[in-house]
């Protein structure tokens, strides 16, 4: 069986979590602890997947993308 290669562009993406999962549904917790925001300003560097875009549109209220 060959192995698949990582769907990576090469580009990296930074975001910041600037809003709280208090009172948000479990999805939205589960989303920022997989992006891998667990602290309030945390700020993480990614790869610039489609995965990933379609996470950080899921909790736009709660992050910010840093250029």
């Amino acid at each position: 069986m060959a192995t698949k290669k990582p769907a990576t562009s090469g580009n990296k993406v930074k975001v910041r979590r600037i809003g709280s999962p208090v009172r948000r549904d479990d999805t939205q917790r589960a989303t920022l602890m997989g992006l891998g925001l667990k602290r309030a300003n945390q700020t993480v560097e990614l790869e610039d997947t489609p995965a990933v875009q379609g996470m950080i549109r899921k909790v736009q209220h709660l992050v910010e993308v840093v250029k």
